[in-house]
């Protein structure tokens, strides 16, 4: 089973636009709203990949119900951690180029006693678990250690797959994670370096295994993925497709990355699955995720290389 905690779940406003007039009247085209979540997202890409996947996290009694009744739709089980309040929303503003806009709510604030709750429940769930994905920003009162405190609090020897940034990755990657998944701007703000050519991605990368993680699964967006152990690197580029949200790419490649992960892949296997997921990901509208039949078109036509 694959764990998926998500401590800060949103629910998306996609509005696409003809052009986006700053400090101007806009009109939208189109309106798409999901309840999701990074971490939710995650889950629901390992069951449309038909693995087995649990959702947990914070939510709260306003549209919590919601998120629920999505997750049941899509086969994914969960147990949250309630609290009083509303789920924040976040606003994805999309014009004719692709050009992506988003506005993210910081979250209600989470009380120290479910903060403790959450820590318990993560506890339990994951000795259950095989793979446990935690990724997304934090809610309002929660410290930006907070994340290390769960990896903490997961049965030990199961593997981690972390994906946010800053401090937040920088706090928790000391305390054994399995992979960590920055795309290219949260790298170089970690290095605080331009990183221009593929031999300095990977000598970045070094920076986070060293820091502690054993795998890093850098997204490039369209041009594809690199996924480095401190050895051994590999690449592999993107199937050219059509774009039409690249809300949520990054949540589907940890998706196919930690089901080829349970499954005991090679890192060509993880990583060619990982970009096919991502990439399927980017052909649906607002923050929709991919569907089966074209992920499996994509992983088709793509291949992994030496890095």
């Amino acid at each position: 089973m694959i764990l998926s905690v998500c401590p800060n779940p949103s629910i998306d406003c996609t509005m696409e636009l003809e052009k986006f007039y700053v400090g101007q009247l806009n009109r939208v085209s189109n309106k798409i709203v999901t309840y999701s979540g990074k971490a939710l997202n995650t889950a629901i890409g390992v069951r449309r990949l038909g693995g087995d996947s649990f959702a947990t996290g914070f939510m709260y009694e306003n549209e919590g119900s919601l998120f629920v009744a999505t997750l049941d739709n899509e086969g994914v089980k969960n147990s949250f951690v309630w609290s009083k309040g509303s789920v924040r929303t976040n606003y994805k503003i999309v014009d004719n180029r692709s050009m992506l806009t988003e506005i993210n709510d910081k979250g209600e604030k989470v009380s120290l006693e479910n903060q403790q709750k959450l820590l318990g429940l993560v506890g339990t769930l994951s000795k259950s678990a095989s793979v446990v994905c935690m990724s997304g920003s934090l809610p309002d009162g929660v410290a930006d250690d907070y994340y290390q405190k769960l990896i903490s609090a997961c049965k030990k020897g199961v593997k981690v797959i972390l994906d946010t940034a800053g401090e937040k990755l920088i706090k928790a990657i000391s305390s054994g994670v399995y992979m960590v998944k920055p795309n290219l701007s949260e790298l170089e703000a970690v290095t605080g370096e331009k990183l221009k050519t593929r031999a300095d991605m990977i000598k970045a990368c070094n920076s986070l295994i060293d820091l502690g993680a054993e795998n890093v699964l850098l997204s490039l967006g369209r041009e594809g993925a690199i996924l480095y152990d401190g050895t051994s690197g590999y690449f592999c580029k993107s199937a050219n497709v059509a774009v039409n949200s690249t809300v949520g790419a990054g949540d589907s490649m940890v998706a196919a990355a930690s089901l080829m992960i349970e499954h005991g892949a090679s890192k060509q296997e993880i990583l060619r699955n990982a970009v096919a997921a991502g990439t399927a990901s980017i052909t649906t509208p607002g923050t929709n995720l991919f569907y089966r039949d074209k992920f499996e078109e994509i992983y088709g036509k793509i291949f992994v290389e030496k890095a």
